[in-house]
């Protein structure tokens, strides 16, 4: 009479594990796809799980030990390593193992493992890093529809909407960088502008007597400028860069002209501190025009890849 071994087996994507008992090769494939619910034995393979070594032999599986686990492979699945998943999202994939493989992943195990992943669950993209979609995205179509069981049709669409993934990634972390720059420099004019509140000799050169008294017999209404935007104007390293967009704004209505004789400077000199303000003003424009189209284009694209179901919740 045969002996009877306690032996474990295990599907492709290792999801569903059962203990079953054989006494032979032969058997262990039928119990084996009984419990997997695989409907012909006829076309399995059966590995070892650990390492993936096929067992054919039917004295290399009675030496075998008791419980030892093994994969029951169907038509063109291949068995891979034990791939190591983030432990805090691994509860979101449904892995029930987070060992790390001992050995090299090829390319095409590797695109494998991730295309039978999409094939149980579409939502695993939301967890894939950019170079595992960017593995997906280059492998032959014909073989991605393939090894998902899909009409060429439907693996081209699927590439297609994980470049827009990855697109959409892309523009997502530029506007970070572009409103990391963006308020990095509004931090710095606030706290130049708060500095020329303390009128001082460390920050803004003093004005001549002639000056102050120049400057005290100006009419209010003959200008808008006020007396300390005057006198930050009187700085010597880039003045514009102190300056609200407001202020910005009032020394271009006032023109190169005007500025003259309320700073008592030449025309030339005038003109240039007017055209630097301009471009002061045109660039923080510019700025706040670019971070407003990134936002904007960042949220129409997220709402049209959305599914048609996911929108019409968001429309209720």
């Amino acid at each position: 009479m045969s002996t009877v071994k306690a032996c474990k087996v295990c599907n492709f994507s290792r999801r569903k594990s059962y203990g079953v008992v054989a006494s032979s090769l032969d058997g262990l494939k039928i119990c084996g796809c009984e419990a997997l619910d695989i409907k012909s034995e006829e076309n399995v393979t059966i590995v070892l799980e650990d390492d993936g070594t096929i067992v054919e032999d039917e004295t290399y599986f009675m030496c075998l030990p008791s419980n030892t686990k093994f994969m029951i492979l169907q038509n063109n699945e291949s068995w891979i390593p034990k791939m190591k998943v983030d432990g805090g999202t691994a509860w979101l994939t449904g892995n029930e193992t987070l060992d790390e493989f001992d050995g090299v992943v090829t390319t095409a195990q590797k695109w494998k493992h991730l295309a039978h992943q999409l094939k149980q669950n579409l939502s695993s993209i939301i967890l894939m890093s950019e170079e595992e979609l960017q593995t997906l995205v280059d492998v032959n179509c014909n073989e991605l529809a393939e090894e998902m069981g899909r009409m060429e049709e439907g693996a081209r669409f699927l590439q297609e909407t994980l470049q827009r993934v990855l697109d959409r990634r892309e523009e997502e972390r530029q506007s970070r960088d572009l409103l990391q720059l963006y308020l990095k420099a509004a931090e710095q004019e606030n706290t130049s502008a708060a500095s020329t509140t303390d009128v001082s000799a460390d920050t803004i050169d003093a004005p001549t007597n002639m000056d102050v008294n120049f400057t005290s017999d100006i009419p209010s209404q003959s200008s808008k400028i006020g007396q300390r935007t005057l006198m930050v104007l009187k700085g010597k390293t880039n003045p514009q860069t102190r300056l609200s967009n407001q202020d910005l704004q009032l020394v271009l209505e006032e023109g190169g002209q005007n500025l003259a004789s309320l700073l008592s400077w030449d025309r030339q000199r005038s003109n240039s501190l007017v055209a630097a303000c301009e471009e002061e003003l045109k660039r923080r424009t510019q700025q706040v025009q670019s971070l407003q189209s990134l936002s904007g284009c960042s949220r129409h694209r997220a709402a049209w890849e959305l599914p048609d179901n996911c929108q019409a919740k968001r429309k209720k």
